[in-house]
């Protein structure tokens, strides 16, 4: 019988030998010299916008936004989407995307990049970002460079670093 409802929760402390155990698997070791890892790499992701979906009591997958700036604009970097290969094709990915983008419109975010195959990520509003305007810090295939915009967000430009602005009391 095949799981087509989740429980979706947000992360906790918990979850991460969990979810590291996900992305290994997913991605191999090779995802730590991509460029968007690289980005993530000792910026702590934001758990008011990263979940995990649970089949019974087991992490079948899991979403993380990270906190990145775009130039001057504060931003969310959304990755890794992971999901394991025993849960693929049954909607937990989609589930955790909608729950995920729904958190950080919620939370007052307006920009959300990513990395990723625009047929998959398109549904969820997001877009090809214009050739030029936004720039990582190593390579990425400029066709998978996808940004949505909620809030009445703009599409910022500028190079893509790890980390927000620091909020300054008055």
């Amino acid at each position: 019988m095949k799981q087509t409802t989740w429980v979706i929760r947000p992360e906790d402390a918990t979850d991460t030998s969990a979810i590291e155990n996900l992305q290994a698997e997913a991605f191999g070791p090779g995802r730590f010299a991509r460029t968007a890892f690289r980005i993530r790499e000792g910026v702590p992701h934001r758990p008011d916008v990263s979940f995990v979906g649970l089949a019974g009591d087991q992490v079948a997958g899991s979403i993380r936004l990270t906190p990145i700036r775009i130039g001057e604009t504060d931003a969310l970097l959304l990755g890794p989407l992971t999901v394991s290969p025993d849960f693929k094709n049954r909607g937990l990915g989609k589930a955790l995307m909608r729950t995920a983008m729904e958190a950080a419109a919620a939370a007052g975010d307006k920009v959300v990049l990513l990395v990723g195959d625009a047929p998959y990520y398109g549904p969820f509003g997001f877009q090809q970002v214009p050739f030029g305007r936004i720039t990582l810090p190593g390579p990425v295939d400029p066709a998978r460079l996808l940004v949505a915009l909620l809030n009445d967000g703009d599409i910022p430009s500028g190079m893509v670093h790890g980390g927000a602005s620091a909020v300054v009391a008055s």
